[in-house]
């Protein structure tokens, strides 16, 4: 596992603007002008948008500069280039809720890699529309909120959510198999900084036991796809996804435990990588500097 990063040395720059001579050349120039030195860079040129992406992660002698003179510092060279951009301090943890409904195996696994390290997340809430995992959230010491959703009160739980992340100050929202569809109002105010996971079977099985579904057809792989929540279901910006090979031997519960085996490794990575400022959406798409 590669060292933490320090507090108020390394950095995060992430941007996307149109394609042009000389981005690369004024982002350097910016770093070297605040002594800035570049540990990890990564661009890619999407020539069919004519769109430009790049990610550097860089570290400055310590006390030379501070985060608010290094964002004010890059304003004008954003403007000039018409950037979109984003410099955070690299060892801040993302404040990241977890939505769960019956299934806790994504749940579980992001507790764990979060209580190792080995992700760099902060979880000041736990919510569910059931309380089936209050105790494994108190073991953690962690808030678990429960909050019912039925058809009438759809629209009251969604606004106690809003209000949540808006007083613990929440960065990212994670559905771990959170089995309640969000509405457009939802899923608008937490664009970009919503992730769900679901088996990658759709749209082929839809709605009760896909697996069983899966088994009947003699499916050969089984696979998970973590995107950004758009109002568009199962539809959004696909950030990770990965399959296992099955065959006829198969049962029907063993294709559902490979599947949360793959749910859970598809999950984590899709967090882990927005946690470290890896993942930029480029139109339905996303970019992702792994």
């Amino acid at each position: 596992m590669s060292p933490r990063p320090q507090p108020g040395r390394e950095f995060v720059l992430t941007l996307s603007c149109p394609d042009r001579a000389g981005l690369v050349h004024a982002v350097t120039g910016f770093l070297v002008g605040h002594g800035g030195n570049i540990l990890e860079s990564q661009q890619f040129d999407d020539r069919l948008e004519d769109r430009f992406f790049m990610r550097v992660h860089f570290d400055v002698p310590d006390g030379a500069v501070s985060l608010d003179e290094l964002r004010a510092g890059f304003v004008p060279v954003a403007e000039e280039h018409r950037i979109t951009w984003r410099l955070n301090d690299a060892s801040t943890p993302t404040r990241t809720l977890i939505m769960v409904s019956k299934f806790g195996h994504c749940l579980n696994d992001l507790l764990f890699r979060r209580s190792t390290g080995a992700l760099n997340i902060e979880i000041p809430a736990i919510v569910s529309n059931h309380r089936d995992f209050e105790s494994l959230a108190r073991t953690y010491g962690i808030p678990f909120h429960h909050i019912p959703v039925t058809p009438d009160t759809k629209a009251e739980a969604e606004a106690r959510l809003l209000r949540l992340v808006g007083e613990l100050d929440v960065d990212l929202v994670v559905l771990a198999r959170y089995m309640q569809v969000l509405s457009d109002d939802l899923c608008k105010q937490l664009d970009g900084r919503a992730i769900n996971i679901h088996h990658s079977f759709l749209p082929s099985f839809k709605g009760a036991r896909p697996y069983v579904q899966a088994h009947r057809r003699g499916v050969k792989l089984v696979g998970a796809t973590a995107h950004y929540v758009t109002p568009d279901l199962d539809e959004g910006p696909i950030i990770e996804q990965d399959v296992v090979r099955v065959s006829h031997s198969h049962a029907p519960d063993e294709l559902v435990a490979l599947g949360r085996d793959v749910e859970a490794q598809v999950l984590a990575r899709a967090v882990r990588w927005h946690s470290e400022s890896r993942v930029l959406v480029n139109g339905r798409c996303t970019v992702v500097f792994r």
